[in-house]
């Protein structure tokens, strides 16, 4: 991923959480908002509820940008998204994290499953 693709400020966070759209599944809870720009980008979080280890924290990170490497014709070019790992992220292999994020990504770009919190 290259770092105009990253998402790092916590005002870009809280503008892309507070809009309230979002996907869920196993292994992740992902965030999104429509932006005008030309450009995709993630924001990664991994909390210390998964593991309190760093070394297991920044594996998952690792992975997970690989992932989203690998699979660029899943996502759109103008949103911003932010993907939250869930605990049972450390048990699970490589391919099953991808088939995961591939299974997300199709129902944002569905719309038709997507979920509001009120």
């Amino acid at each position: 991923m290259k770092k105009i693709n990253i998402i790092k400020e916590n005002k870009d966070f809280s503008e892309i959480l507070n809009n309230r759209r979002f996907v869920k599944n196993k292994y992740y809870t992902i965030y999104y908002n429509d932006k005008k720009e030309k450009y995709y980008r993630f924001g990664l979080s991994v909390g210390k509820k998964i593991s309190k280890r760093a070394v297991d924290r920044n594996k998952l990170k690792r992975r997970l940008k690989s992932i989203i490497d690998n699979n660029k014709n899943y996502y759109q070019k103008s949103k911003d998204y932010i993907i939250i790992m869930k605990g049972n992220c450390l048990d699970a292999t490589y391919n099953e994290l991808e088939k995961g994020f591939q299974e997300i990504m199709n129902n944002i770009n569905k719309k038709g499953e997507t979920h509001e919190k009120k």
